[in-house]
C-alpha cells in the first residue's frame, strides 16, 4: 500500500513538473494564443476638436459593436501616444484589450508628411516602450508593424530579433503581430521570420485571385495556404477586413464587409476591421460589423 502510495505521489508530482516547464517554454506563443476570437477595429478613432482622442466616445462605440479588441495606430498625430497611456487604463475598466501599431519607413517621414511620434524610425527603442507600457497596463497585449513585409530589407531577421529581444527583455508575454500580406508571405519570408513572430495580421485582398475587394470566396483557402506555409501549431492568423477604402484596389461594400466577417470569424482566429467606422458617416458598414460581431459562430 506504501508503495503505491509512493508511485502515485511521484507520478502526480512528475506531471506537475511536466505541465510547469511546459507552459515556461510556451510563453511568447501563450500571449498571441489567449487572443483566439479577437473581434476589433482599426485606427480612425473619433476626435475632440482640439485634435485629441475622444477615448469616452471610441470605448462607447466598441462596446456598442460587441468589439472586445482596439487596434492602435500611431500616426498622424504628436499626441497618439501620449493619448494611448491615457486610453489604456480606461479600456481596462471596459474590458478591452489593445493592439498598438507603427508605421515603416515606407510609410514614415520624409517619404510620408507623418510618422510614429516621439520615437520614429527607432523601433528598438519603441520596443521597450511598448512594453514598459504593457507591464504598466497588462492590456497591452499586443504591438505590431503595418506593411512589415514591404520593409524586410530594413527589418533584417536580425534587426527584428535585435527588436523583439528588447521587448522581451521587459515583457516577455508581449505578443508581436506585424501586418503581412499574401503575395509576400512566401517560403523565404517563413523560414526567416516564422520563430520570431507571435502570429500574423492579415489584410484579405482575394490576391489569389488578382486582388479585389469584390470577392469574400477565398478567405478559406487563403487561410489555409498561409497556415500550411508557416506549419506552426497554434499559429494565430487574425483577418484585417476592408471597411475603408483601398488606395488603388477602391472601396468595399456593406455586403462584401458582411461576408468576409462571416468567413473571418469561421477561419481565422479573430477578426479585425480596417478601419474604425463612424456610426453616423459610415452607418451602413458600422450596423454591418455591429451584427457580424454579434454572438458566436459556428
Amino acid at each position: 500500500m506504501k508503495l503505491f502510495k509512493f508511485v502515485m505521489l511521484f507520478f502526480l508530482l512528475s506531471q506537475c513538473y511536466a505541465f510547469g516547464t511546459g507552459r515556461s517554454k510556451d510563453t511568447k506563443v501563450s500571449a498571441s494564443v489567449s487572443l483566439y476570437g479577437a473581434l476589433g477595429t482599426y485606427a480612425n478613432p473619433p476626435r475632440l476638436d482640439n485634435g485629441r482622442v475622444d477615448a469616452r466616445r471610441l470605448l462607447s462605440e466598441l462596446k456598442e459593436i460587441h468589439a472586445d479588441i482596439y487596434h492602435w495606430l500611431i500616426f498622424k498625430s504628436a499626441t497618439d501616444w501620449d493619448d494611448l497611456k491615457e486610453f489604456l487604463p480606461m479600456a481596462r475598466e471596459a474590458k478591452i484589450k489593445v493592439w498598438v501599431s507603427l508605421v515603416p519607413p515606407t510609410e514614415s517621414k520624409p517619404i510620408s508628411k507623418w510618422s510614429s511620434e516621439p520615437y520614429g524610425l527607432d523601433y528598438q527603442k519603441w520596443a521597450v516602450e511598448i512594453a514598459n507600457l504593457s507591464v504598466k497596463e497588462p492590456n497591452l497585449v499586443v504591438w505590431s508593424i503595418d506593411d512589415f513585409v514591404h520593409n524586410l530589407k530594413f527589418y533584417t531577421p536580425e534587426y527584428t530579433k535585435k527588436m523583439l529581444d528588447a521587448a522581451h527583455a521587459v515583457n516577455p508575454k508581449l505578443a508581436f503581430i506585424p501586418c503581412c500580406y499574401y503575395k509576400q508571405i512566401t517560403p523565404t519570408f517563413v523560414a526567416n521570420y516564422k520563430d520570431l513572430l507571435d502570429g500574423i495580421l492579415f489584410p484579405y485582398r482575394a490576391e489569389s485571385a488578382g486582388g479585389n475587394l469584390k470577392d469574400a470566396t477565398l478567405v478559406e483557402n487563403e487561410i489555409s495556404s498561409v497556415r500550411k506555409l508557416f506549419d506552426k501549431p497554434g499559429f494565430p492568423v487574425y483577418i484585417d477586413i476592408y471597411a475603408t477604402a483601398h488606395s488603388r484596389l477602391g472601396p468595399s461594400t456593406p455586403e462584401y464587409v458582411k461576408d468576409v466577417i462571416l468567413s473571418g470569424r469561421k477561419y481565422a482566429d479573430g477578426v479585425m476591421i480596417y478601419c474604425h467606422q463612424d456610426p453616423v458617416k459610415a452607418a451602413d458598414k458600422y450596423q454591418v460589423i455591429k451584427k457580424g460581431f454579434k454572438g458566436r459562430v459556428k
